[in-house]
């Protein structure tokens, strides 16, 4: 099982780790979280019931396209493509080129570790 490792964190944090990350002066540990939230609210619209479902939808019926999901899901496929863009913003959909450059989505995660502190602001 494939576990994403995410924490709450302020903006100035999430800025300042991820320039020291492309400075090559941090590579996050093992178990370290990879993917940082601005918020509880906005890791809780990520995954907001709809996409939990989306994203099992995915995992079950491998769709081989952006359309193919839009339809399985019952959905525009504008709107498939603007909430598939937001998940892999976060790490949890890959894509993969398919036959006449289709992107097909694939979901990167089986769940999701989040660590809040409940003493200190983000």
């Amino acid at each position: 099982m494939k576990t994403l490792m995410a924490r709450v964190a302020g903006y100035e944090s999430m800025k300042a780790r991820t320039m020291a990350i492309a400075r090559g002066e941090l590579k996050p540990a093992t178990g370290e979280a990879t993917v940082l939230f601005a918020s509880v609210e906005t890791f809780a619209k990520v995954l907001s019931q709809c996409n939990r479902r989306l994203l099992a939808l995915i995992a079950e019926e491998k769709p081989n396209s952006i359309t193919e999901l839009a339809t399985l899901a019952g959905q525009s496929r504008s709107q498939i493509s603007r909430i598939l863009k937001t998940m892999s913003l976060y790490g949890l959909v890959e894509f993969r080129v398919g036959e006449q450059g289709r992107l097909i989505p694939q979901v990167a995660y089986d769940q999701v570790r989040l660590d809040v502190s409940l003493t200190s602001a983000p």
